[in-house]
């Protein structure tokens, strides 16, 4: 787009997320949707969609993870998940991409994945309501939270949250798909989604219909739906951005890990850590596949 726009269009994602409404009229009012690709596929390596993210919060959205995750670490769930969106600080500049290789930490012995999607903002704001969140999203991708668990696990002893079992890598792709993309998939809340031994959530608002899929070495490992997320999109920016806090463009937000999407909620009987030579794939309905390999 920058050279079929000579140079009217960014040549980075950020500064075209910083601009967007304005570039997107240009896109539009130009026919650049119209306009014949610059470069095949084929031809060229897909880096990370949004290699230099402002900021970086993941949250633990989806009840069916934290039920298998604390079940597994032989802990319950405390009451204060259910009354609030919980996220933590990852490492925003540990940016990885599609076919990017993941190196395993040293020493490390059990390796896990995380399947998320995750939600890029769009717009600045501070004490965003849930109700009016959607106009700050710009959109959505695929996000691999790699996760070293033996570090996790003596880390987590201390009441701190997260940090080296967590900030080596962080993976997203293999796209950004805008909010209007996603719209075919918005359904309404329904108690249905939850099923036992899940709590209905007593905030009821829309999520999508979206599968979500991983794999190890071909093999499927889960088989998910953001439907079943307890906090939803627009209550984890609000929560964020409460007590003035504001959220940038470019900021990116990871919904926690759709149940059953990594191997320690069943205590790796699925799947052994992961080693060199792995191949991982996760695939979100209507955003693509991202894939690493582990070296």
């Amino acid at each position: 787009m920058h050279l079929i726009s000579n140079g009217a269009l960014p040549d980075n994602m950020l500064a075209f997320i910083d601009n967007h409404e304005e570039y997107f009229s240009l896109i539009k009012d130009q026919g650049f949707e119209e306009a014949t690709p610059t470069y095949s596929l084929e031809d060229i390596k897909l880096l990370a969609p949004l290699p230099n993210p402002r900021s970086f919060r993941d949250y633990i959205g989806f009840e069916m993870h934290m039920l298998n995750a604390s079940r597994s670490f032989g802990h319950t769930i405390g009451e204060a998940w259910y009354e609030m969106p919980i996220f933590y600080f990852t490492n925003h500049h540990g940016i990885f991409g599609p076919e990017d290789e993941i190196k395993r930490p040293e020493k490390e012995t059990k390796l896990d994945i995380e399947l998320e999607i995750a939600v890029i903002i769009g717009k600045k704001g501070k004490d965003i309501k849930a109700a009016e969140a959607d106009e700050y999203i710009f959109g959505y991708t695929i996000f691999n939270d790699w996760t070293a668990r033996a570090i996790q696990k003596v880390e987590m002893e201390i009441p701190l949250g997260p940090h080296k079992g967590k900030d080596f890598a962080n993976a997203i792709g293999p796209c950004i798909v805008t909010k209007d993309e996603m719209e075919q998939y918005r359904c309404a809340f329904s108690e249905s989604f939850f099923g036992a031994p899940l709590r209905v959530p007593p905030v009821q608002g829309d999520r999508y219909d979206i599968k979500m899929t991983s794999r190890i070495n071909g093999q499927i490992i889960c088989e998910g739906n953001y439907k079943t997320v307890y906090y939803n999109f627009p209550q984890m920016m609000e929560r964020a951005s409460e007590n003035g806090v504001t959220l940038m463009p470019g900021d990116i937000l990871g919904s926690g890990t759709v149940g059953w999407g990594s191997l320690i909620e069943n205590k790796f009987e699925v799947h052994r850590p992961l080693e060199p030579g792995d191949v991982v794939e996760l695939e979100i309905e209507g955003i693509g596949v991202l894939r690493n390999k582990v070296v």
